[in-house]
């Protein structure tokens, strides 16, 4: 991992957070800038994101859908980790988003027992829109939000939700090595 990639493995909520991470200079680094990059980050999310299963290009309008979602999500998701109420107009929004492709509890016989799978209809950037507004709602219901925290490193602000209290950063690999390493540079370098 280079730290260019998106990253995953938390709550989808937070993962689509972290599709714009910041950087302590220049610009955000933006994974959904464009078609190409939506398609990538669906693939990385794979079994979790049923709705963009065999999703292999993406259009303008898709983009945008997702993209409304996540502009949503980090309004109310910095709000209610304030401990402050979320705005309307964010809350609207996932709101719409789901309203856009609601999940239909479909059930259909497998052979030995009805199986039921929830199924969105619609274009392929409403359904992983909507999915993602659900999953943002979950989020902002879920007590574990005030567990949710920004990774420690200086120049980043990625979101992840600790299994474990004394977790610091966004991953071990990504910001922890890089912290440790600062650390014994600058402990070696102030030694006489």
């Amino acid at each position: 991992m280079n730290g260019l990639e998106p990253l995953t493995g938390e709550p989808l909520a937070l993962d689509l957070l972290n599709t714009l991470p910041y950087a302590a200079q220049g610009p955000p680094a933006d994974h959904l800038a464009d078609a190409a990059g939506l398609v990538a980050w669906l693939a990385l999310e794979g079994e979790r994101l049923p709705e963009a299963e065999g999703v292999r290009e993406a259009s303008p309008d898709d983009l945008a859908a997702v993209r409304a979602v996540r502009a949503h999500a980090a309004v109310a998701v910095a709000a209610a980790r304030r401990g402050e109420r979320p705005p309307a107009s964010a809350l609207r929004g996932l709101n719409e988003a789901q309203l856009a492709a609601p999940a239909v509890r479909y059930a259909q016989w497998d052979g030995d027992a009805v199986v039921v799978t929830p199924r969105r209809s619609g274009p392929p950037g409403v359904r992983v829109a909507s999915a993602l507004a659900e999953e943002v709602a979950g989020l902002l219901a879920d007590p574990a939000l005030a567990r949710v925290r920004e990774c420690e490193a200086e120049d980043c602000t990625m979101l992840f939700l600790p299994a474990h209290p004394r977790r610091r950063w966004c991953s071990a690999t990504r910001c922890g090595n890089r912290a440790r390493v600062a650390r014994y540079y600058q402990r070696h370098k102030d030694a006489p």
